[in-house]
Formats: C-alpha cells, structure tokens, sequence
C-alpha cells in the first residue's frame, strides 16, 4: 500500500461537492457559557460512568471561542461547504420560548465568516442535543418534542435565512432511538428496546414539520442525514437471514422509507409496537427532499441471537476485515459503501433524491499530544477507499453529488470522551491546540485533483 494513496477521481468531476463536518457539542466547548441551556448530553456526562473516559467535552477544540481557527482550516483545505450543527440550547436555552440571542450571534460570526472565506455553511439543525427540559416531559418519546423543533426551526431559519441556503434538518435518527432509547449507550441513556419505537416518528416527523419552514423561508435545498449500513447475514442459514432482515429494517428501512415512499415498512409481521402515526404526519414526513444525507461509516454482520436475548439478533465481527479504532464491529470494506448505494438506487428508483454522503471517516489510536503532524496512514487509507467506492456508485448511475469527512477536528465522541479520534485535524483537549495531519494535506490534494 502506498504511503499517501490516491484515489480514482475521474467520477467525481463536473460539479461534485467536498465537505467535512463537525457537531455542536463534540466541539463547541463552553457548556456554560452565554445564557446556553442544558442538553441530554450535558446530563449523560456529568453522571458518574457514563462517558468511557470521565471527559466532559471542555475546553476539546473550544469552537465556541475559537470558531476563526476552523475557518482557517477550512479556507486552506478547500472545501465547497462545512456542515456543522447549531445547538438547540444555545439558541433556545429550555427549548421553548424566546431565543438567546448571544447564541444567536455566535453561529451568526460563523456564518459570516465562512461565507467571507468562500466556504458555503451547510447547518444541521439537530445533532443529538435535545433540551434537557423537553427530556424531562418525555423527550422524543412525546410528539410535543417535534413540535417545539419546529418552533425552533423558524427560529433559526429567521436568523439566517437570508445567508443560509442550504440546510440538515436531523442527523441519524437511528442513533438516537437505538442507542439513546433502546439499549442506553447514548444519550438520555433509557433502557426501552422496542418501546422506543415512537421515538423514531417523532423525530421524522420533527424533520417534516421543520422541512416545511425552511421551505417557506427561501432554503434551496433540505434534507434529512440519515445512517446507513450494508447488512450481512453471519451464514447462509436461515435464521441468520432473518436476523439481517430484522436489522436491515430497524437500522435502514424504517427511517428511510417513511421519507422517501412516505409509508413504514410492515413491522407487524414481525410483532413490533405500531408508530403513533396521526392523520398528515405521513404527509409531512414524506414530502420531497432536495437531499439525502447519507452516513456511513461500515457494513454490519448480523447473527441470529442466542439463548433467551429480548433481541432477535446479535452483531458480530465482519469475517477477513480490519477494523478502526472502535475495534472490530467496525470493520472496513469500501466495497460494501458502492453496494448499499446501488442498492438503494435500485430499491426505492426515481424517490430517492440526489445523494450526499454527510459522514464518513475513521478513528484510529493517536496520542494525546502532538509535536508536529501525524503520519496517520490507516485514515488516509479508509477514505482513499471510501471515496474511490462514491467513485464506482457514480459510475453506477447513482447520483452522488457530495463527499463529506467525518471529521474536520479530533472531538469529543459522545460516550467513548476522547478516546477515539477521527480528526483530519489533531487537537490537544487540553490547550485546545490544532495541528493539521498528513491526512488534511491529502484531502486538500485529494480536492485539488478532482478540480483540475
């Protein structure tokens, strides 16, 4: 393998957009700062054993203070737009009622100043950063949650609709039924398996609700980021295919379908609790996009689940793949991102809108501090892969006009602290220093090539 490899872009011409993305709470710092309010996650690391490394995302990168360093970054990387989050409790401190407007002015400076470097903001209204207030009255458990985000849409989309074309409404749903209401490793941290289903309508249906103001405000394009993964049955048996098809359905399907055929996808055949769907909701939800956010980061290998699991599978390792720093239920197959791409071209045909891929990256061990830049050729190696693989699915016929890393800094990453990095950009949680790896100057080159 080459030290620095490159890429086949000759798919990825004629108009192809590069980004990079970061979210609000991973980076911003200054929990407390300027009148903002408190999140769910605010709450799932200030509780004793929550976060693997007892971090508490400050000071991290100190975005908050420090946002004229990332604008830098971007201008010297060269990326046509940045896609980041706006903190609903910076803007909007208990999740209802007025706006703050110091939070206001602080995504107002950020911008103005990528616009002023050539960089176009591509906001997400929501990364995962509910108002612990809403929380307490039930969450994305309770439809009231999608409609105070609507309230805090209009509140944004009047802010920066003028500047602001370009909009996420939510960032993968899934994580936030599954892992934040299913099982609890995420924030709030609930325990509920399949009772946590509605979460998964509300929040589409907050998405659909917010869909609708920014139209009326004069956005260009909206759409949704949802994650996916390419689902692998563990055997040919048939029960390991029946578990693949039940994760192919909770993890993809369910939260995909719904906004593009405007329908779920049968769950009672397979005994799972109705969505708590009211008349229009569908409507909404499956009004047409201008997007499709599409994270991935790896395939998955299901299994049947053994002995009395309330779960009718289980995931195991990818057989013959590496794996990033997360360890081996991440595994790396580039191959399995062209697949899924074509496969979704192919299930859901002229409803699928045109494609941008919102996350993609990797974390690898790196130390705490840095001297001079890294050599980090595993991360180098895992988009080179990636992106060649956007390559084949273009060349496939699915339209894919977007490639984003995840991620433009080393964050804070939610439950695992700072113990995995996925940053183009080393930084010291301590001093909040930045320095560029060698992985920044390849995506830089990487982007200059498929201009030229």
């Amino acid at each position: 393998m080459p030290e620095h490899p490159s890429p086949d872009v000759t798919a990825l011409a004629d108009g192809f957009r590069w980004s990079v993305a970061t979210a609000a709470f991973q980076i911003e710092g200054a929990r407390r700062a300027d009148g903002r309010g408190r999140s769910i996650w605010d709450d799932f690391v200030d509780a004793p054993g929550g976060v693997r490394d007892g971090s508490t995302a400050e000071p991290g990168p100190d975005s908050y203070h420090r946002w004229a360093e990332d604008v830098e970054l971007l201008r010297g990387l060269g990326v046509d737009r940045y896609r980041f989050s706006i903190s609903w409790v910076r803007v909007q401190p208990d999740g209802r009622g007025t706006a703050e407007p110091r939070g206001l002015a602080y995504y107002d400076r950020l911008v103005d100043d990528l616009l002023a470097a050539g960089v176009t903001p591509h906001p997400t209204l929501y990364h995962w950063d509910l108002p612990a207030s809403l929380e307490a009255r039930g969450g994305w458990l309770d439809r009231e949650t999608a409609e105070r985000f609507r309230d805090y849409s209009a509140i944004v989309a009047d802010a920066f609709g003028d500047r602001v074309k370009h909009w996420y409404t939510i960032n993968e749903p899934v994580s936030t039924s599954l892992q934040g209401y299913a099982i609890g490793e995420l924030a709030p941290g609930r325990q509920l398996l399949f009772e946590s289903l509605p979460t998964v309508h509300h929040q589409l249906l907050a998405h659909g609700l917010a869909l609708s103001v920014l139209r009326h405000t004069g956005a260009e394009t909206v759409g949704i980021v949802n994650n996916h993964t390419l689902v692998l049955p563990a055997t040919d048996s048939a029960e390991d295919a029946q578990a693949a098809h039940v994760y192919d359905l909770l993890h993809n399907r369910v939260f995909a379908e719904p906004i593009l055929l405007g329908r779920y996808p049968d769950l009672d055949a397979l005994g799972l609790p109705p969505m708590p769907v009211e008349d229009g909701d569908l409507d909404l939800i499956g009004a047409p996009t201008d997007v499709y956010g599409f994270n991935f980061y790896n395939p998955t290998t299901v299994a049947a689940a053994s002995g009395e699991s309330p779960i009718p599978f289980e995931i195991v390792p990818t057989p013959g793949a590496s794996h990033t720093g997360f360890g081996e239920l991440w595994p790396i197959v580039p191959g399995a991102l062209t697949e899924l791409l074509v496969d979704f071209r192919e299930r859901y045909g002229a409803s699928l809108p045109p494609i941008a891929i919102a996350e993609n990256g990797a974390s690898f061990p790196e130390p705490d501090e840095v001297t001079e830049p890294l050599h980090d050729r595993d991360r180098i190696g895992y988009l080179a892969g990636h992106i060649a693989a956007v390559g084949r699915a273009r060349d496939a016929g699915v339209r894919v006009d977007e490639y984003t890393v995840w991620s433009l800094l080393d964050n804070f990453e939610w439950a695992d602290g700072y113990t995995q990095r996925f940053g183009l950009v080393h930084v010291d949680q301590a001093t909040s220093l930045r320095t560029p790896k060698d992985s920044f100057d390849w995506y830089r080159g990487v982007i200059e090539e498929a201009r030229s």
